[in-house]
């Protein structure tokens, strides 16, 4: 087993990861930035230590920093947490040429997954249903109106590099087709410093629907069935729940072998999730895969009793995995709302600022995985989520009434949350028919302030 772990990131998912270490008896680093002193994750871990300014990039994103932190204290391993370093295949094979365990999958399976066209490529060469589109990179405006009048309208221009909805232009018909090109080049060049390109046939109205997939180093790949992650705005998560309403049993058995095919195309190693693309019709397609721990795997977890952080860091002590595919059985109904320090009411606004007030829900079946704090400052300088409540119940049904209830106990004062919107979503009939896909928050909000 490891015995000291440095986490190379911040906030709730740092809680989490310290909290998960700290019970199989694990020491920890924890990391922060000059604005980051007085954040949870410092004060949890056994040794903090200092890594550069607020920006991101001179802290966070600071690979020579980090690794000398980690060669400073001793720690034998580096966890990546999600977002910032945690699917950089550079980061990844320094740690290992440090002799440093990266608690993930090999840079080469980062390297591989992290380029979309070539996972593309990939999947296609083994058996992996893909969507439609171009087996290549898109090299100009005028190959990508070729590219785009062959498929068939309506397109998806992607960034090959890209994640997290960056990068992704939706063109419906050939006069738009130049300007999203051009767009898209230009956020994937601010966000990933690579503005290749590629194009797909754009899936009117599907389901998003990820696999969690766990690999040890011997072989042995399990999935721990989908989570729903359809409810989204401009690409990005909003709620998340597990299993899906609309996956029957055959359909989630036949998915779930065809996420272990995909991580065993790429030699993957730890955990990581398989996306899908589903249509009406239960027809679905690979859209990538995320080499790391997601932001919404605590549903996972509870519908399946599986501590998926713990899983990663026996994987990463080269441990045999000790679950079957047999031994994964869904109990009850899991609901995540992920909470933002935004406001709703002004184009979803990032608003750090100093917690005054705070009253935290609790309860059976109540799940808080946070960072925040009475008198905490949530500084500007990074993604505006603080928190993420999960409820649990037997039913779908019960969960949303604990996350009803829970929503309403939840209150944070001295800066503006999401709290009310998540409460408003949650009461949509769409959504407590479970009837919903992609679209359907962008035309619920269309609606709602008509």
């Amino acid at each position: 087993m490891l015995k000291k772990v440095l986490i190379a990131n911040r906030g709730e998912i740092a809680v989490r990861i310290i909290r998960a270490c700290r019970e199989l008896g694990i020491l920890t680093v924890a990391v922060y930035s000059e604005v980051d002193k007085e954040a949870l994750h410092t004060q949890l871990a056994d040794e903090a230590v200092c890594i550069g300014p607020a920006e991101a990039k001179e802290s966070y994103l600071n690979i020579t920093n980090i690794l000398s932190a980690c060669v400073l204290t001793g720690a034998d391993g580096i966890h990546p947490g999600f977002g910032f370093l945690s699917e950089n295949p550079r980061f990844a094979k320094m740690c290992t040429e440090c002799n440093i365990k990266f608690i993930g999958p090999d840079y080469e399976s980062i390297e591989l997954m992290g380029n979309k066209a070539k996972a593309r490529e990939i999947m296609k060469e083994a058996g992996v249903p893909v969507v439609p589109g171009y087996e290549g990179i898109v090299e100009n405006a005028d190959h990508a109106l070729k590219i785009s009048n062959e498929i068939g309208y309506p397109v998806m221009i992607k960034a090959s590099a890209g994640g997290g909805g960056r990068g992704i232009r939706v063109v419906r018909e050939k006069s738009e087709l130049k300007l999203a090109y051009d767009t898209a080049r230009a956020e994937a060049k601010a966000c990933f410093g690579d503005d290749t390109i590629y194009i797909e046939k754009f899936i009117e109205k599907p389901r998003h629907i990820e696999f969690q997939i766990l690999a040890d180093d011997y072989g042995n790949v399990i999935h721990l069935c989908e989570r729903e992650c359809s409810m989204q705005r401009n690409n990005q998560k909003v709620l998340e729940e597990a299993p899906s309403t609309f996956l029957t049993k055959e359909l989630r058995e036949e998915m779930g072998e065809i996420a272990k095919k995909a991580a065993k195309a790429v030699n993957y190693k730890n955990a990581g999730t398989i996306e899908f693309l589903v249509d009406k019709n239960c027809g679905y397609y690979f859209m990538e895969m995320n080499t790391r721990i997601q932001v919404e795997h605590p549903i996972t977890e509870m519908i399946t009793g599986i501590d998926l952080v713990k899983e990663q860091l026996k994987i990463a002590s080269k441990m045999t995995l000790d679950i079957t595919q047999e031994d994964i059985k869904i109990s009850g109904h899991a609901i995540e709302c992920r909470i933002n320090a935004e406001d709703t009411k002004n184009n979803f606004r990032p608003c750090p600022g100093k917690i005054e007030e705070l009253c935290m829900p609790g309860g059976m079946g109540v799940r808080l995985d946070s960072a925040i704090y009475c008198g905490y400052k949530i500084p500007h300088n990074y993604d505006s989520m603080i928190g993420k409540l999960i409820t649990y119940a037997k039913t779908r049904e019960e969960a949303i009434a604990k996350m009803k209830r829970s929503l309403g106990e939840f209150a944070i004062g001295g800066v503006i949350t999401n709290i009310d919107f998540q409460y408003w979503l949650i009461q949509q009939e769409d959504f407590l028919k479970g009837e919903y896909d992609t679209s359907f928050l962008a035309e619920k909000m269309v609606n709602k302030n008509a």
